[in-house]
């Protein structure tokens, strides 16, 4: 890409994250241009150089704009880490030797300050918290918080029943509108929520 077409990107992409929790015309640009799936009101993650081809983001989620997600490494079993022998254009291998994709990342999930999603890692669990400056180099399991180099399980957000009466309510297909009429009704649903308000809840009351 030249220098103008560099330019272009960049008008256009600060003209579609004045909103970037609502816009479809962003989410879509992002699908088709640069293989990047985002669900409706996540944001920090429309950064192609920061987020790979191949990720696909749930709904709901934070990112930081500081983190990454890697999606290959050099090969370190071949002679050289060079990319020479793992990259066919370069004119030495007569094929690919890397075939990256990004993870899937579900609904809920935070990704803090500085935290890197390696190669290891192709699936974080819905609720997932990763800690700052965290270095991810495996799955990571739902309403799991996971910090350090590398990351490793600090606790869970939720107790075993806790987790499940959240996923009976499936909150997070729930739009804006919906959140704030629930808000408006019994805000500790939300704020504060207990296994039987999550039922009520998960039955369609309030």
């Amino acid at each position: 890409m030249g220098l103008i077409g560099t330019l272009l990107e960049r008008v256009k992409l600060r003209r579609l994250t004045r909103n970037p929790y609502e816009n479809l015309e962003l989410r879509q640009w992002f699908r088709d241009s640069f293989g990047v799936e985002v669900g409706l009101y996540s944001y920090g993650c429309f950064d192609r150089w920061r987020i790979p081809a191949g990720t696909r983001i749930g709904r709901y989620c934070s990112f930081s704009h500081t983190a990454q997600i890697i999606n290959a490494n050099h090969p370190s079993d071949a002679i050289s880490t060079h990319p020479y022998l793992y990259e066919k254009n370069l004119g030495v291998i007569p094929q690919d030797q890397i075939h990256a994709t990004g993870p899937i990342i579900e609904d809920d999930v935070w990704l803090s300050h500085n935290a890197i999603i390696t190669p290891g890692c192709g699936h974080i669990g819905r609720g997932a918290i990763i800690g700052a400056g965290a270095v991810v180099t495996k799955d990571v399991p739902a309403y799991a918080i996971v910090g350090g180099v590398p990351a490793k399980v600090v606790r869970y957000r939720f107790t075993p029943e806790m987790q499940a009466a959240i996923e009976a309510t499936r909150w997070w297909e729930k739009s804006k509108a919906e959140l704030a009429e629930i808000a408006r009704r019994d805000p500790d649903i939300l704020l504060k929520p207990t296994v039987e308000k999550l039922a009520e809840l998960a039955a369609g009351r309030p």
